[in-house]
């Protein structure tokens, strides 16, 4: 019988990778980069050239393939799009304890 194991609701984590917590927020800005790319109909050349990447670095990146591609460059390609971004550091939790990085999309 298979053993089923309950997810943290972060795939990378489950899978034991050390850079659990940077691949998620990766991908969850590259689903946002491309929603707004497919509510506009670009192409992908045509989304790279307003992004200021190339074609085949934006088709990795939109099919989770991360290496290169830095969570600030993320950041300025949604800014790109027309979208707002900020950046909030919240207060000090404890000193002993590691903070979370949580991505938010409004409207």
């Amino acid at each position: 019988m298979n053993e089923i194991e309950e997810s943290t609701g972060n795939v990378h984590a489950d899978l034991g990778m050390d850079d659990a917590d940077e691949m998620i927020v990766k991908a969850q800005l590259a689903t946002k980069i491309g929603e707004i790319i497919n509510s506009r109909k670009l192409s992908q050349q045509q989304a790279a050239e307003v992004l200021g990447i190339t074609q085949p670095k934006l088709s990795k990146m939109l099919r989770g393939q991360f290496c290169g591609i830095s969570e600030s460059k993320m950041l300025y390609c949604l800014a790109r799009l027309g979208r707002d971004v900020r950046i909030i550091v919240g207060p000090d939790r404890h000193a002993a304890s590691v903070g979370h990085i949580t991505v938010v999309f409004s409207g």
